[in-house]
């Protein structure tokens, strides 16, 4: 183990294996690294099979205190001493993301800013810098919905007011907006950070932020709990990639929000909890008309009733 007592405003990396269940788990948020002034930025990628890696930027020292909390979040790794590494004054967000490869999703091509230069022609191609927040590409919650938006657009589907919930980057309101240019579209997120880092990557790809067609607004707010989120619903496409839980206690807020004849794309949740999520929905109008399936994290497609 690498002495800790080291000062100085460099930054941090500890890194421990992992399984890929517990790479998957580490998207819910860490309560206890939450509440930190500083929390770190966690990421993870696949090594091989269901050998995974964990990394954890820190912008300061790590305290013996800090590993113990890394060690709870991946138990197989317990017996295990995590590699300290003092990374200096480089970029430590940029380190952490040069291990993720670009995502193919559909037509979508999602890479970090190391990967610029590899886009594949007459892709749709986003450069998402994720930095603090939730949703790079790299989770098969992220790709199917991707999958489900470009399925949608190539079917026909036209979408002139849309929102996403949860939207973490901002990648899946953009991703929308990309495939109908002229739409309105709304991102909340109950993430101040979350947020930044979407305006962030709208600038970047060159997306508007405001309220009129082609535009993004952008709300901190949990679900739909947001006037200008009521203000502009019903909404003829809905996104919703958070977790099984609150997409089923949000089911009546988010179904009402929905058009007639509208669609609904639920993710965030595993093969085992689909049949509540659905149900839940069911009860409010709304039938599933597609589903990607990504491992063990199906995407739901659901379209709601004429009225």
């Amino acid at each position: 183990m690498p002495a800790l007592s080291d000062e100085g405003a460099a930054s941090w990396r500890v890194s421990l294996p992992c399984t890929r269940a517990e790479a998957e788990a580490l998207k819910d948020d860490i309560a206890a690294f939450a509440a930190m002034d500083s929390p770190p930025v966690l990421m993870t990628s696949e090594a091989d099979g269901d050998a995974w890696r964990l990394d954890a930027y820190f912008e300061r020292r790590p305290e013996r205190s800090d590993l113990n909390l890394l060690h709870a979040l991946v138990p197989s790794a317990r017996a295990r001493e995590p590699e300290v590494e003092k990374l200096g004054d480089e970029d430590w967000v940029t380190l952490s993301q040069q291990g993720l490869e670009p995502i193919r999703a559909g037509r979508f091509f999602v890479h970090t800013p190391a990967h610029r230069g590899a886009v594949p022609p007459e892709s749709i191609a986003f450069e998402i810098d994720a930095g603090l927040a939730f949703g790079t590409g790299q989770h098969e919650t992220t790709t199917g919905c991707l999958v489900a938006l470009d399925r949608l657009k190539r079917g026909g589907a036209r979408f002139a007011n849309l929102a996403d919930i949860g939207t973490g980057t901002g990648l899946l309101a953009l991703a929308a907006l990309r495939l109908w240019p002229t739409a309105r579209a709304i991102a909340s997120d109950i993430d101040p950070i979350a947020i930044e880092v979407a305006t962030e990557n709208a600038a970047i790809n060159r997306i508007r932020i405001g309220s009129g067609p082609g535009q993004l607004e952008l709300a901190i707010a949990p679900g739909l709990d947001h006037r200008r989120l009521r203000a502009r619903a019903p909404y003829d496409l809905v996104i919703a990639n958070i977790l099984a839980g609150p997409l089923i206690e949000l089911a009546p807020t988010v179904a009402d929000a929905v058009a007639p004849r509208g669609r609904l794309i639920l993710a965030g949740l595993l093969d085992r909890q689909a049949d509540a999520v659905i149900a839940a929905y069911r009860r409010h109008g709304l039938r599933p008309s597609s589903r990607v399936d990504r491992g063990e994290w199906p995407t739901l497609v659901l379209r709601k009733r004429r009225a």
